[in-house]
């Protein structure tokens, strides 16, 4: 029964690792074996009640897939609470190296608890039906010539065996924040683009191209030429390379716009040895195995100066959403899952468990600054860092890009201001930094989700100076990144406090809520901020984003599904 199966988990945990569960873990615990969404909050020991459950599915006979936001997590999880499978009995596994061996891959899913992150298990679900399509199509006889070779019938040519539950660490980032792109597998790119002169040609165009004269690009990344521009890049001097295009010549004009006008070095990718590499946009962690497709990759390869790679061919792709639909047994946890109940229950069939607090929290949350422009704001946050820091105050900076972090880093360098800086690895090192963030006097200047997952326990001598202090640098477009953010502080009825700056000069503000610029600029006073509270008004502009990333995550779902029927269809003809 649920009962026997909790209390077995309850005392695993003791024994093993000596971790006495409190009851809202157990609550948690509980939710999430039922196949709910536990929110539970922040620095309530998500980790440890993920174990109750686990083993709930593995007593039943179905094995459960433990999905992590990153490779981190799930490493560290995987060590964390091995023995407490091991004391019962239970087998667990890990992927924790995307190009770990098929085999090794396979033992992992063999086990009864597999810990992984959200996308590997997305693409080892993807290589077996890029496997499948190689199966289906593979020449006639070949069945019946592997059994004469005396090839094993008996095993099994997938990697993973079934989907029957999955448990999602910080489900609402890995179901909903991630699912605004699909999942691609692709072929490894070999050697130079046969197309990069076109690339290059297209990126020394733009320079002689004029916004508003020769095409049109809006808020969204949309590109459109003009007449004007499109007689321009098809002007006869224009020595156009036809024989090695890969798609109309107006399009790599168009990503080559994109590259120039849209994406910026350390604010939507870095260079690494060479090397374009993607940071996440709502996480501000780094990637280095993304590509972006249709060209904009190779686009932005030119705009740096870099050889042109050849792009990937598609082999097989999947939404997260179609993917964790394929679970017969989906449920998860996170701190922030209230105001997503709709999309949770119309996609996943979800419903949300508030599971309350251990102890009443203590956090002061203080009204947010405003201002005129990003300049007035980093001081005002500057002077605000200083303040508190000649209390002893631990500070933790959130901002949502590198180029912020990199600009507050100078700030405080110029006040001579000792910090610690994390641009989104998620690594054990980052983690560790993190931990230490509660030190007196620590100033911690971080991308949004820098050591997410890892506690900031506060030293005995800051509880009494007021915990630590949270600055949002500037509100994401999703205010569950900012609560999350604000989550750092105030945990377990620990003492903090918490404010969040904002201007004119925002994404948020610039591209969702232009409404808000002209009184931030025309209102502020001489010291260029406003003196009233817009807490409500920052709070509108982000439920408008969050309304139109889940129509469009709704709408990427459905063509997926679409798609997926056609292709059925297709091959039931065949």
């Amino acid at each position: 029964t649920v009962t026997e199966g909790l209390g077995l988990s309850v005392e695993a945990l003791r024994r093993s690792i000596g971790v006495e569960l409190y009851d809202v873990q157990l609550m948690a615990a509980l939710a999430t074996s039922l196949g709910n969404v536990a929110e539970m909050q922040t620095g309530e020991g998500k980790t440890f009640s993920v174990a109750p459950a686990a083993i709930l599915s593995a007593l039943r006979g179905n094995a459960v897939h433990v999905a992590t936001p990153n490779a981190y997590l799930a490493e560290r999880d995987y060590a964390l609470l091995s023995p407490v499978f091991e004391v019962l009995g239970i087998s667990a596994g890990l992927i924790g190296d995307s190009n770990a061996s098929l085999d090794a891959k396979k033992a992992a899913y063999d086990c009864e608890v597999t810990y992984a992150t959200g996308f590997d298990l997305g693409f080892d679900y993807l290589r077996d039906q890029a496997a499948k399509q190689t199966t289906t199509h593979s020449p006639l006889g070949v069945e019946l010539l592997n059994r004469l070779r005396g090839a094993s019938m008996s095993a099994r040519s997938t990697i993973q065996r079934g989907h029957p539950m999955a448990i999602v660490d910080e489900i609402d980032h890995v179901l909903l924040d991630d699912a605004g792109s699909p999942l691609i597998l692709c072929n490894a790119p070999h050697g130079n683009a046969e197309d990069a002169e076109a690339c290059q040609l297209a990126c020394s165009l733009v320079d002689g191209l004029v916004k508003g004269e020769h095409f049109h690009l809006n808020m969204t990344g949309t590109v459109r030429l003009t007449e004007s521009g499109s007689q321009r890049i098809h002007a006869r001097e224009v020595a156009i390379p036809v024989k090695t295009l890969l798609r109309p010549w107006s399009e790599y004009l168009q990503q080559a716009i994109r590259a120039r006008y849209c994406f910026h070095r350390d604010e939507q990718y870095v260079l690494d040895q060479q090397q374009i590499q993607i940071i996440d946009g709502s996480t501000g962690r780094i990637f280095s195995d993304r590509t972006w497709s249709e060209g904009l990759h190779q686009a932005i390869e030119a705009k740096e100066g870099l050889a042109i790679s050849s792009e990937r061919s598609i082999l097989a792709q999947v939404t997260r959403q179609r993917y964790f639909r394929n679970y017969r047994r989906l449920a998860g946890m996170t701190g922030t899952a209230v105001g997503c109940e709709a999309e949770f229950r119309k996609i996943y069939n979800l419903k949300i468990w508030e599971i309350p607090r251990r102890v009443p929290c203590q956090r002061k949350l203080y009204p947010p600054r405003a201002f005129a422009n990003v300049e007035a704001k980093y001081m005002a946050i500057a002077e605000e860092a200083s303040a508190m820091h000649r209390t002893g105050r631990p500070i933790l900076i959130g901002t949502r890009t590198i180029v912020e972090s990199e600009l507050m880093a100078a700030l405080l360098r110029q006040r001579r201001l000792p910090f610690q800086l994390l641009n989104g690895r998620q690594d054990a090192e980052e983690a560790a930094v993190i931990a230490e963030a509660g030190k007196k006097h620590a100033i911690t200047i971080a991308t949004n989700m820098a050591g997410r997952g890892t506690d900031i326990r506060l030293h005995p001598d800051v509880r009494s100076l007021g915990g630590l202090h949270v600055i949002v640098a500037a509100p994401n477009e999703l205010q569950r990144v900012d609560r999350q953010l604000v989550g750092r502080c105030g945990r377990q009825g620990d003492e903090g406090s918490a404010r969040t700056y904002v201007s004119a000069d925002d994404d948020l503000i610039r591209i969702h809520g232009p409404w808000l610029e002209r009184p931030l600029r025309n209102c502020s006073d001489r010291h260029g901020e406003l003196r009233i509270d817009i807490s409500q008004r920052l709070r509108k502009v982000q439920q408008l984003v969050e309304r139109e990333q889940s129509s469009a995550r709704l709408q990427l779902m459905q063509q997926d599904l679409a798609r997926e029927t056609l292709f059925s269809r297709l091959t039931d003809h065949s």
